[in-house]
């Protein structure tokens, strides 16, 4: 699944490429990932310009020309591929977008994705959009209102960090090596994390997240080009080692089961008190 890296990688690409062109068709193959009629849909895209494309979490946001916007979630999984005219086009895809210019992107869900339109106005009805918690690597996320967001929170520290209303971006694939390199449990509820421990999560998250984006993302996902991230396997300090000796300590990683999705932890550095 795509996360905050791998979004923030497609969202400056695309904006790079696609910014200031005009759409010339769409072609949708599965409505359910629309959020109206496809004819409707076609419709009311047409003839707008991509003003700008920007990321939220895990959400890609596209300005339109006039006062449109256009979200593009890559749910469990997906391929969004730029396309020029002379480029042949994936063999499979659910929905493709063409410029005047010829050029445009396709879209391939795994599973489910998401591709809604709204009016610019209508955001605050938009009801996964809308309330979006903020972007770690957002200038307004800093460790003062990194605390204000854990203010009167009683859930475990790695639910409250899953759950995008809180901070938008961070899914079961970054959040493992998040809390390793701030010592915490995923299961550590959040009255009992210190201010030490709180501004060690706030690092930890800015500082893991980024080097993602400086590598291109994940290895196991592709950009809008269709080329593969650079942060591999290796990378990775705890996550999806399990039986693999602790960077710090050298005890075996475990693999545990916290609520519904695995956690990977080095149960020497990460006690649960």
């Amino acid at each position: 699944m795509p996360e905050l890296p791998e979004i923030t990688v497609i969202a400056k690409q695309m904006d790079k490429e696609v910014r200031g062109k005009r759409i010339a068709d769409i072609e949708a193959k599965q409505p359910k990932n629309l959020n109206m009629p496809v004819a409707q849909f076609v419709k009311a895209a047409k003839g707008k310009t991509i003003k700008s494309v920007s990321s939220h979490g895990k959400w890609l946001f596209v300005k339109l020309d006039p006062r449109y916007l256009l979200f593009i979630n890559l749910g469990m999984g997906a391929e969004l591929l730029s396309f020029t005219q002379k480029q042949k086009l994936p063999e499979k895809y659910h929905f493709k977008l063409t410029f005047t210019d010829k050029t445009g992107f396709t879209a391939h869900f795994w599973w489910f994705g998401y591709i809604h339109l709204i009016p610019e106005k209508e955001l605050a009805k938009h009801k996964m959009a809308s309330q979006l918690g903020i972007s770690p690597m957002q200038e307004e996320f800093t460790l003062e209102r990194f605390k204000r967001t854990l203010l009167g929170k009683k859930t475990g520290i790695k639910s409250f960090l899953l759950d995008q209303k809180n901070v938008a971006g961070i899914g079961n694939v970054y959040i493992q090596d998040i809390l390793f390199k701030a010592r915490l449990h995923p299961n550590r509820k959040i009255p009992s994390l210190s201010e030490e421990e709180i501004n060690a999560l706030y690092e930890a998250i800015r500082d893991v997240l980024g080097r993602s984006i400086k590598a291109g993302g994940a290895a196991f996902e592709v950009d809008f080009y269709g080329h593969k991230g650079k942060f591999t396997a290796t990378d990775f300090l705890v996550g999806y080692k399990a039986g693999k000796p602790c960077p710090e300590c050298n005890t075996p990683i475990e693999k545990i089961r916290t609520g519904t999705t695995a956690s990977y932890i080095c149960p020497k550095c990460q006690k649960l008190e």
